[in-house]
């Protein structure tokens, strides 16, 4: 993975880009930190799907929808 800061990558987008269409992945750095990621749109990214995770979580109990619609009913009376 290449490292350039801003003013190199600047002067070198056109290259940069050249290099992440083949598929690299070039970080940008600002005062030695790293703060922008190029990479192609194809790639997928690093975070993992929370799919099985929310399909994990199972709610005992009303939804709370009905607890805050029965919990109004109960104040108008």
């Amino acid at each position: 993975m290449l490292e350039v800061n801003v003013k190199e990558a600047r002067s070198k987008l056109s290259s940069l880009l050249d290099r992440v269409e083949r598929g690299e992945k070039v970080i940008i750095k600002r005062r030695g930190k790293k703060v922008a990621l190029l990479v192609a749109p194809g790639i997928k990214s690093a975070l993992p799907s929370l799919k099985e995770f929310r399909e994990s979580i199972s709610v005992k109990g009303k939804a709370m929808s009905e607890t805050i619609t029965d919990m109004r009913r109960e104040d108008r009376y």
